[in-house]
Formats: C-alpha cells, structure tokens, sequence
C-alpha cells in the first residue's frame, strides 16, 4: 500500500467555533472543504493539515487520522487479508472519497481514503 498522506482528525464540538484557532493562531488558512461535521485546513506555506470532526455522518465511530492511499481497495483487501477488524465497509460515500475504517491492534480507529478514478 503506497500511502501519501497522514492527516490527525480532531474531534471537536463545533467546527465553526474551532476555525479561528486552527486558521488565525495557526496558520492553517487554506480551507480545503468543510462539510459541517468535517472541515480541512492546510497552512499554504507548509502543507502542514488537521481535520476538524464534530462526528463522522455515516460511520459508527470517530477516526483518529485519515490515509490516503493510490488503490483504496488494494487496502482494503489486505487489511481483511490480515485479519484486521473493518469498522466502516468499504464504501464511496456522497461528497465522492471512497473509504472504509480500520481498527489498529492498538485499538485506534484509521479512515483509509481515496478518491475513485
């Protein structure tokens, strides 16, 4: 699996609330999308991203980071080939990334995502 990007999903209450932290402090100005529940912002300067998360729309349970990844059903499958526990099926979801939620032997819960040719 070829991963290009790592990104933390902050859980937050109100991503509105959370924005001036996350773009005025920070820096993270480029507002890649928002959502409502899920908002992205990238500081222009380093590439540096968080993802502000009131709560995930159509999983059952919140992820701790998101991995993009070139073949998201090569991932999938080699994640149920390693026995791993699935959490989210793998599914194109409305706004267009296709996904699914994989649980880490640690217990923490990753959403692997790409976007479908």
């Amino acid at each position: 699996m070829r991963v290009f990007r790592i990104m933390a999903n902050l859980h937050v209450p109100d991503v509105a609330a959370a924005r001036s932290f996350y773009t005025d402090y920070l820096g993270l100005t480029t507002e890649e999308f928002d959502l409502g529940w899920v908002a992205r912002y990238t500081s222009p300067d380093t590439g540096a991203t968080v993802q502000l998360v009131t709560g995930d729309a159509s999983a059952p349970v919140d992820s701790a980071v998101s991995v993009h990844v070139e073949d998201v059903e090569a991932a999938y499958a080699d994640a149920q080939a390693r026995g791993y526990q699935i959490v989210h099926p793998l599914t194109t979801e409305p706004w267009g990334v296709h996904r699914f939620f994989v649980r880490a032997p640690d217990g923490t819960v990753l959403n692997i995502a790409g976007h479908p040719d």
